[in-house]
């Protein structure tokens, strides 16, 4: 058995995070246990955006081809007004995005991107993924990380040189290092509702969001009491909607009940055939927005929280699960790099990776002002959209989506 298979980790959650981490260690020589507390696994919410700094992660784990067929590659990201449906900005993608960007620009329901990703694992021997099993306990020792795992009606002891907690905005694991150690932050409502909806391509909102021209683009409605993201889904089937509000706090979790009225509300002057579609999607589906402050996110002797466990940010950059795949791919990358170390790994990828994560949550925050943006703030966003054009504000993602994983030169 070689130093590196003979290495354990072990990983809570089998999302997104989760399973790209899984496959990344894999991939690196390490032995990998998932641990997923749902006795099955379906995936949260409905569609998800993967720029090309995820794609080029999944082609480089095996799972991009997996995906291939239900996947879209949306020929540019749109922005128009809400009230008037004018066109006031368009980043091409496609064909051309993927010259700049050497990957893909994708958009895919979260249970096909879910769905490719186990298709990789299945074949993963150095993979056991463990179903209807919750991390109820973690101890760390000098010889590394002890995670108790309670499964059938029993508790059982995992041992493992790392314990990556990948299970989302509503962390167990985080939870369970808060009650030791202050560092670590809680969630955190945002103040802000999503609602969202999806719907056959050949039904009366399919038909009605199709003469919006927005069948082939990921688009993007904006107006100062709300904004709506549409893009196709599930090989053109279905479009994806989500429209996001001001609202108060609702249950925790990914959907619950709140007052159709708050969207509609938002939704007064819009153009009537944004209108109709919203009348046509519902009932929508709210969930409450929340975030995770960035403070602690590992411990020296061999804990790492990735993804929305770690930093979960408002979705106004399209980036949390793009955030999580970078987290998880270069978490790999760092602990293989220093095998006999693992402080100094987590202390390094933590390090690397906090000024990424606060420069996406930044364009984030500066996405949502813009968008509902009113009077003559709203007037010099669109005046400054127009004198940018296409290609500039290509050039302005560089940053974002042409990102690889930084080479670390040990000292």
């Amino acid at each position: 058995m070689t130093e590196t298979r003979s290495r354990q980790v072990i990983i809570a959650g089998a999302g997104i995070a989760g399973l790209t981490a899984a496959l990344a260690f894999a991939e690196r020589g390490l032995s990998v246990k998932v641990f997923e507390q749902a006795p099955r696994l379906e995936a949260a919410g409905a569609g998800i955006q993967l720029s090309p700094n995820a794609t080029r992660i999944l082609r480089q784990l095996g799972a991009l081809d997996r995906l291939a067929a239900r996947a879209i590659r949306p020929e540019a990201v749109v922005l128009k007004d809400a009230s008037s449906l004018r066109e006031l900005a368009r980043v091409p993608m496609g064909q051309a995005g993927e010259d700049r960007w050497r990957a893909p620009y994708l958009v895919a329901h979260r249970a096909d991107v879910q769905a490719a990703l186990l298709s990789r694992v299945s074949e993963q021997p150095a993979i056991s993924l463990v179903t209807g099993a919750r991390v109820s306990g973690v101890a760390v020792d000098t010889s590394g990380v002890t995670a108790a795992v309670e499964a059938e009606g029993r508790t059982v002891e995992a041992r493992g040189d790392l314990l990556v907690g990948a299970d989302g905005v509503w962390s167990s694991i985080r939870a369970l290092l808060a009650s030791q150690e202050p560092g670590f932050a809680n969630s955190r409502f945002s103040g802000e509702l999503a609602w969202r909806s999806t719907v056959a391509a050949d039904s009366a909102a399919g038909r009605i969001f199709s003469t919006l021209g927005a069948g082939d683009c990921v688009t993007t409605f904006l107006h100062s009491g709300f904004h709506m993201v549409a893009y196709p889904v599930s090989g053109g089937e279905a479009f994806n909607l989500v429209a996001f509000t001001r609202g108060e706090r609702i249950a925790e979790g990914w959907s619950g009940h709140a007052d159709p009225a708050i969207l509609s509300g938002a939704m007064r002057g819009t153009a009537p055939a944004l209108l109709r579609l919203a009348k046509e999607a519902g009932p929508w589906i709210a969930w409450p927005i929340h975030t995770v402050e960035q403070r602690q996110w590992t411990t020296p002797r061999g804990v790492a929280l990735i993804g929305d466990a770690a930093h979960a940010m408002t979705p106004f950059a399209a980036q949390g699960a793009v955030m999580a795949i970078e987290d998880a791919a270069m978490l790999a990358g760092t602990v293989a790099d220093f095998p006999g170390d693992p402080a100094q790994s987590l202390a390094v990828w933590e390090n690397l990776r906090r000024p990424r994560i606060a420069k996406v949550a930044r364009r984030g925050a500066l996405n949502r002002l813009a968008w509902h943006a009113t009077g003559p703030v709203a007037i010099a966003r669109n005046l400054f959209l127009g004198a940018r054009g296409s290609r500039k504000l290509a050039s302005d993602l560089d940053w974002l989506y042409g990102w690889e994983q930084p080479k670390i030169v040990r000292r």
